[in-house]
């Protein structure tokens, strides 16, 4: 049954390369249950296309136009993605398949990512991401008409400062500029400052939400596994780790600090005075753990549509279960469990 009102949220969306079609499918399931009023969305790399052509699309056509356009989207990026596809199998791999975790060609890949630089083997700059953003993001049409608040997360080369590029602020280099990892892409210039992928200081960051919004409920859309139950020994698997652990990082600390001040506030350790001036915040997250790890490490750079598919179903199917689990609580309270995240 459709609920008589919708519930206003937040969303915080983390990237995670082809794994924010996973993303793609719970945004998909939110759509089309119609059960919230989304106010801001914080974002990183692939969460930060899926945020802007999310907001573009409800700015054009409601509900429907945001699902029809982000399956535009990720379509579009199958279809360039596929040309210059990293982790596709080569005939070799159906005879290794037993002895290797990912394909050949992705290890070949990973092994030359360690060896030379972008500036290298792509002196030219060129991005094969741009197309596809500029076919499919009115970026004017976003900085001036769009309804929803965008917080897009980079972190700035020369300073290792977080930038959060407002959507007043945005244009096509500050969203390849939240995606770029430094080891395939050349550094994205914006105004002057250099920037990497927003996953190394905030996946996605939360502050912006609390300090630009008066919503309390804030629903973190998470893809990135946090526990993985086997020790990585390849080099591409233990530079995969090692990236998952570092773009997890931020956001566990920010968790830590947000469960500190709810406690501060729920058991009474600040006087009342002050309390009123803490935000008690109802935090949420759809967790991708156990379906992500499912995948190899290589999965991250696919462009295969029907992986891509498998991870919007995923996706649905994920978001399905969790509002059957918890949209009652939106409004009402938290449904996280802080100690998972300390």
């Amino acid at each position: 049954m459709k609920p008589k009102q919708k519930k206003k949220i937040n969303l915080a969306l983390q990237g995670g390369g082809a794994h924010g079609a996973f993303t793609w499918g719970v945004l998909d399931k939110f759509l089309e249950c119609d059960y919230f009023s989304i106010e801001g969305i914080s974002a990183t790399s692939a969460g930060s296309m899926n945020a802007v052509v999310f907001a573009q699309g409800m700015m054009e056509g409601g509900n429907e136009g945001a699902r029809k356009l982000l399956h535009q989207f990720w379509k579009a990026m199958s279809d360039y993605g596929s040309l210059f596809n990293p982790s596709i199998p080569l005939p070799i791999d159906i005879l290794l398949q037993p002895y290797l975790k990912a394909p050949l060609s992705f290890t070949i890949f990973s092994s030359m990512m360690n060896m030379v630089s972008p500036y290298q083997f792509n002196p030219f700059n060129f991005h094969p991401i741009r197309e596809v953003l500029e076919n499919i993001i009115d970026i004017e049409k976003v900085k001036k008409y769009c309804e929803t608040k965008l917080f897009i997360c980079a972190t700035n080369v020369k300073t290792g400062k977080i930038r959060i590029f407002k959507e007043d602020e945005l244009s096509i280099d500050a969203i390849l500029a939240s995606a770029c990892l430094p080891k395939l892409f050349q550094a994205v210039e914006v105004e002057g400052e250099y920037y990497w992928d927003g996953g190394y200081l905030g996946n996605p960051a939360i502050f912006p939400l609390i300090y630009n919004t008066n919503i309390l409920d804030i629903v973190i859309l998470h893809v990135v596994p946090i526990v993985r139950n086997e020790v990585p020994t390849t080099v591409a698997e233990i530079d995969m780790r090692l990236r998952e652990i570092s773009f997890n990082s931020s956001l566990m600390r920010e968790m830590r600090a947000i469960a500190f001040v709810t406690r501060l506030v729920d058991e009474g350790w600040v006087k009342k005075e002050y309390a009123e001036n803490l935000k008690r915040l109802r935090v949420h997250c759809l967790r991708a753990d156990q379906e992500m790890l499912q995948f190899s490490h290589a999965s991250v750079l696919s462009p295969d549509w029907d992986f891509l598919l498998q991870l919007r179903d995923l996706g649905r199917n994920a978001g399905e279960k969790w509002l059957k689990e918890n949209y009652d609580h939106i409004g009402n309270r938290g449904t996280i469990d802080f100690s998972e995240w300390l």
